[in-house]
């Protein structure tokens, strides 16, 4: 492998094009994910109404649904990554979730939009297939600014959808049912794109081999203390999804605004997430007590303390982000007494600067030499900015509020690179499982920091978020290990 840093635009160079593919399917993949908020008022309008059948109470229960898979989506495609490749997973997960995705363009009931919005939060498990793939092709002290050139740009997906969609739907397609056409074309495309990526991408470079598990199975951890970690680290994941059915069980439909779950459903749901958590557990145990028996191989060792330590950066940098882009055009419109389009074309600045912070966090993991100092000092650059936030008020000159807010974006999203700059080094073969548990927990972060926004104000809100970065620098500052091998030239992959 030519050992000269490659440049983004060298196309001649098999890993930049396989940087490019891949973080083109991360960005359809998220397009796709994020297709409904910008169509909603659409739908609500033809749906909706005198006679109509979709309602408000609807709409948020659909935004719920939309993450509400996510988690476990991540988990098991991560584990699924290690055994077949990111090639396979990437391609199959843009075709299969085409097809949830054309149910609910063409739904003509909510039970039928629920449950395909319900299976379609699956394919924001997109992003954490291209971790894998990219952690194949770039050596460790590239492998900063790759991943997070690769995460910044498919990030840049949900932003895209809601800037082009509504064009599409009103504009492309001017007739009634617009909004159904657009997201239907949406999802050819994604479906076109996953033939095609089976094609354009391989997992490895000539002479090397795929370096995977032999089956998808729990984490194989490195000791008996990794694995008490590793089983109690497991529950947030199961409980993110009860505190997401408590939330649903709290919203009413209709005018007598009967619940959406009964209580006697909730405890149900909740009893069978906890037998889940159980045999989790279980298999966990059954299936790491021979591997440990027989003694942990040295390709196969890796401290779980890191991997802790990640789930919380993950947690409480793309957790806050999901929950503040949600609230934060809201929270403008009302501090400033602006207009909902102004209030929203400022609000996005928080996440239009992913196209350059996440990349430039990655690429200060490169450069500063020390990947763990360059983590905790975006953790504090996150505790800083969001406790700054805090104070935010209607007299303060709306300029210096927008700067703040962009100011905390970019540590936020540098924090972001930063942390997947670190994974694929914790241990190659398992990348897709290490990075599948700290891609879900920042879903976890944004279903806690949501809820707790529902119960408190803005000021509080934002104090929490930035207390859990602090947790996080805390946690990171004792238990993250910067990774051995952390800037060589060498691949992680095998040879033949």
């Amino acid at each position: 492998m030519n050992k000269q840093v490659p440049e983004l635009i060298d196309f001649k160079r098999e890993e930049i094009r396989i940087l490019h593919f891949t973080w083109i399917a991360f960005f359809i993949s998220f397009y796709l994910w994020f297709n409904m908020a910008p169509l909603a008022t659409t739908m609500l309008r033809e749906l909706g109404g005198e006679g109509g059948w979709l309602t408000e109470d609807h709409i948020r229960l659909l935004a719920i649904c939309n993450v509400a898979l996510t988690i476990p989506a991540r988990i098991i495609i991560g584990a699924m990554i290690d055994r077949f490749g990111p090639r396979r997973c990437f391609a199959g997960l843009l075709i299969v979730m085409g097809l949830p995705a054309l149910a609910f363009a063409f739904g003509n009931s909510f039970l039928q939009l629920m449950t395909a919005r319900l299976v379609l939060s699956s394919v924001g498990a997109g992003f954490v297939i291209g971790i894998r793939m990219v952690a194949q092709w770039f050596p460790p002290k590239m492998m900063g600014r790759a991943e997070g050139f690769y995460a910044g740009w498919g990030n840049f997906g949900s932003a895209a959808a809601a800037m082009t969609l509504p064009w599409i739907a009103l504009e492309l397609f001017a007739v009634e049912g617009g909004w159904r056409w657009a997201m239907a074309l949406n999802a050819f495309v994604a479906m076109g794109y996953g033939v095609a990526y089976l094609f354009l991408v391989r997992d490895t470079p000539a002479g090397t081999k795929f370096a995977g598990m032999k089956k998808v199975q729990p984490l194989l951890v490195s000791s008996w203390g990794d694995l008490v970690q590793y089983c109690l680290w497991s529950f947030p994941l199961i409980g993110a999804l009860g505190l997401l059915a408590w939330r649903i069980s709290n919203i009413g439909l209709g005018d007598d605004n009967t619940p959406i779950l009964s209580d006697t459903m909730l405890y149900i749901i909740l009893g069978v997430l906890l037998l889940v958590y159980v045999a989790h557990v279980i298999k966990s145990v059954q299936v790491n007590v021979p591997h440990l028996k027989a003694g942990v191989s040295p390709d196969m060792r890796y401290p779980f303390s890191s991997v802790a330590a990640l789930n919380t950066t993950y947690f409480a940098n793309f957790g806050a982000e999901l929950a503040v882009v949600s609230m934060l055009p809201a929270f403008f419109q009302g501090t400033f007494s602006i207009s909902p389009t102004l209030a929203g074309l400022l609000a996005s600045s928080f996440a239009f600067v992913n196209l350059v912070a996440r990349p430039v966090g990655g690429l200060l993991s490169d450069a500063l030499r020390n990947r763990k100092l360059v983590m905790l000092g975006y953790m504090v650059g996150i505790a800083l900015g969001f406790f700054g936030m805090a104070f935010i008020e209607g007299t303060w000159p709306l300029w210096i509020a927008v700067l703040l807010t962009i100011g905390c974006s970019i540590f936020v999203q540098g924090a972001e690179g930063a942390t997947f700059a670190v994974i694929p080094m914790v241990n190659a073969r398992m990348t897709g499982q290490i990075a599948g548990m700290a891609g879900a927990y920042g879903n976890v972060g944004a279903v806690v920091y949501l809820v707790i926004y529902s119960m408190v104000d803005a000021k509080t809100f934002f104090l929490i978020l930035a207390a859990g970065a602090a947790v996080s620098f805390v946690y990171c500052l004792v238990f993250l290990k910067e990774p051995e091998g952390g800037f060589s030239e060498e691949l992680l992959v095998e040879h033949h």
